[in-house]
């Protein structure tokens, strides 16, 4: 499959016009300008950006990953792939042992399907005084045991896990995920700088939703913030839907790490995508009002209700950058660091690499999506 487009932005340079050659779920080859042949699908004016990949969701379209039923994973997926995810890994919350695995053994079913790209375990080994949408009665220290039936029942299907450092266990935990394959992120924690700094030495290379659930920056006690961020081994996410965090401190971690540390994620729960009302965030109740998300009865946000195609638009927006220079930037956050971060095969729109493209309209609203060359979002008429 040949498609053409006024832009092309493959992640490393800019195309225009430019066209993208696709076979066997791969990019064969990419160019600026006449096409080597007639094109299958012209774009016109259109933008083409690599395809977003979201580490950080738990449902949408009313469907929760944590009931971890075939059918509502496929619902939540569906709504996210319409607007450009396609990389998804699934979040899980704090459950009891039992529960957990069981959601990890169910949804190893649909990673090796390859409806869903990973399992993201955000808890059980939280900090309670952060537990933000998470039951802080089933959180846990770490344990070893637990650690192994889960990675057992998973068989390779858990790409990520959140820790806070401060528990205890939880550097003996980072280094035996880390040495099977996982990634390891920092959050929900309220790990002084040293114990961050710790976890980071034992391997942990991601911190999760940076300034939420997470103990702030003080002048004397810099706490994790500052470790994370000032060092190079770790990606930090950022939830760019307006609601998570101010505009200015995008464009401060951005300005502070550089471009290549920065993983845009949705932290999407099961009202994206639906109207206001009462929704489940594994097994608590969420309200939902003009948009956002909070645990019912409470202040707490619990997750957020943005697609990718948002947190890409509001990156896009507020970067202080011109339009050309912030769409680079925005295509690196919302594709190719987070897709490196957890070690998923998407290297942007070049020869070689998976098929996964989003078609922008001049407002950077999806008209068309593809994963490994198949339409999962058919394109609006040129």
């Amino acid at each position: 499959m040949l498609l053409t487009a006024a832009t092309v932005l493959t992640g490393r340079e800019s195309l225009r016009p430019g066209w993208i050659e696709m076979s066997d779920g791969g990019v064969t080859a990419v160019g600026a300008g006449a096409p080597p042949r007639a094109p299958d699908h012209a774009l016109g004016a259109a933008t083409v950006v690599p395809g977003f990949v979201d580490t950080h969701l738990h449902g949408g379209a009313g469907a929760n990953f944590s009931t971890a039923v075939h059918s509502e994973t496929v619902t939540a997926v569906g709504l996210h792939r319409r607007h450009g995810s396609t990389g998804l890994v699934a979040s899980l919350v704090t459950a009891d042992p039992d529960e957990l695995l069981r959601q990890v053994g169910e949804l190893a079913g649909d990673v090796r399907a390859g409806l869903i790209d990973g399992i993201h375990l955000e808890g059980p080994w939280l900090s309670t005084s952060r537990c933000g949408a998470h039951r802080p009665d089933l959180m846990r220290d770490p344990d070893p045991d637990e650690i192994d039936r889960l990675l057992d029942a998973a068989s390779g299907a858990i790409r990520m896990v959140t820790i806070a450092p401060e528990r205890d266990g939880a550097l003996a935990a980072i280094r035996q995920l880390v040495a099977a394959g996982v990634v390891v992120a920092v959050g929900h924690t309220e790990a002084t700088y040293a114990q961050a700094a710790a976890a980071i030495e034992a391997g942990a290379t991601v911190a999760t939703h940076l300034f939420n659930a997470m103990r702030p920056i003080d002048r004397r006690e810099p706490g994790p913030i500052v470790a994370l961020l000032e060092d190079s081994r770790v990606t930090v996410e950022v939830i760019t839907d307006g609601v998570h965090v101010h505009p200015a401190v995008y464009r401060h971690v951005t300005a502070t790490v550089g471009p290549d540390r920065v993983s845009l994620v949705t932290d999407a729960m099961a009202a994206t995508g639906m109207t206001d009302g009462r929704y489940l965030l594994g097994p608590l109740a969420v309200d939902v009002v003009d948009g956002v998300a909070r645990v019912a009865g409470t202040d707490t946000i619990a997750g957020s209700t943005a697609t990718m195609d948002r947190v890409f638009a509001f990156a896009v927006e507020h970067s202080g950058l011109p339009r050309d220079e912030a769409l680079h930037l925005a295509v690196r956050q919302a594709s190719l660091n987070p897709a490196r971060a957890l070690g998923l095969p998407h290297a942007g729109l070049v020869a070689g690499a998976p098929a996964d493209a989003v078609v922008l309209d001049g407002d950077l609203v999806v008209t068309g999506a593809l994963r490994r060359g198949g339409w999962v979002a058919d394109p609006a008429p040129a």
